[in-house]
């Protein structure tokens, strides 16, 4: 998978996401987003969900079940849990332990980077909601792209994520992640799935 410690990989995506939710207004929550059955508010609850999970999975060794409450401030919401969460992965000592996902155990690495896929991605997507173009770097798609293929099976199809759409020859590897999660850059929707990809 990827040679840099997934905890890297998982900063450099907050760092991305959090400059796109950084721009979001205050009074645009109902935006519509490309994720289609999500306004602005929903997709950034989600984001904050799925940065809650990671919380828990690697600082309790447990993703519990039920999602995180919405918050009345989800922007702000998701600056505390995201340095909070950046503050758990420095405070582990040595390899994560792997964390309990339900009745089931999941590898600490893993979780912490499809957390960053996870994040990168629904990033781009707050960033489109707003208005602005923000690719997703393309060294960081770089090492996300052979994670998604490695993570997203044909049963996510239509459940968690659409059927993957072309492109073009020499798209940039932040365009080649969102085709093949069934994002299109030119902003057309796509099937969202309520809750973290951790919480089933």
């Amino acid at each position: 998978m990827n040679p840099l410690h997934p905890g890297e990989l998982l900063e450099r995506s907050l760092a991305y996401a959090s400059v796109g939710v950084a721009a979001v207004p205050r009074a645009g929550l109902r935006r519509p987003t490309p994720c289609a059955e999500w306004d602005l508010g929903d997709l950034l609850h989600h984001l904050d969900d799925s940065v809650e999970a990671l919380y828990e999975g690697v600082a309790e060794g447990r993703v519990g079940l039920c999602p995180a409450r919405p918050s009345a401030d989800p922007v702000c919401a998701f600056r505390e849990r995201a340095a909070a969460l950046l503050g758990a992965c420095a405070a582990v000592p040595g390899a994560l332990r792997d964390p309990a996902v339900g009745d089931r155990s999941l590898g600490a690495g893993l979780l912490v980077a499809v957390g960053a896929l996870e994040i990168a991605v629904h990033g781009w997507d707050v960033a489109r909601a707003c208005g602005h173009a923000r690719p997703i770097p393309s060294a960081l798609a770089a090492e996300l792209l052979p994670l998604a293929h490695l993570v997203v099976a044909d049963a996510d199809r239509g459940v968690r994520f659409a059927d993957p759409v072309d492109a073009p020859p020499g798209t940039a590897p932040g365009g080649r992640l969102l085709a093949f999660l069934g994002r299109c850059p030119g902003g057309d929707s796509f099937p969202a799935r309520g809750g973290s990809v951790f919480r089933e």
